[in-house]
């Protein structure tokens, strides 16, 4: 069951974000470029059990490179929700910019 992109954590959200950015996302090259971000230590169970909420979730498809590694690829879904994320953001941000402190209605059901 795919959850709605605003009952993801702020980490799964940063999660979405890496994979898009990256050419060949993997494991160890999510947290790598997680830590890159974080400019912290990310740990390694935090990563793979998160990716795996991802997965479950239907944003991220998972195929194996070989025995040992694994590629992490949106899917259709995480993509649109990252583009209603950002369309959701944006206009809030005009919002503020407009000195209009109070959220929309729809802000409050958005996914």
């Amino acid at each position: 069951s795919t959850l709605a992109m605003k009952d993801l954590t702020a980490f799964q959200r940063d999660l979405l974000y890496v994979i898009a950015s990256l050419d060949d996302p993997y494991g160890l090259g999510i947290k790598e470029e997680l830590e890159s971000y974080y400019d912290d230590d990310v740990n390694t169970g935090r990563v793979y059990q998160n990716l795996g909420k991802l997965v479950d979730s239907g944003y991220v498809q998972k195929a194996a490179i070989d025995k040992r590694t694994n590629s992490y690829t949106l899917t259709a879904s995480a993509t649109t929700a990252i583009d209603d994320r950002q369309a959701w953001e944006s206009k809030q941000v005009r919002r503020i910019d407009a000195g209009d402190p109070t959220p929309s209605p729809e802000a409050e059901t958005h996914s």
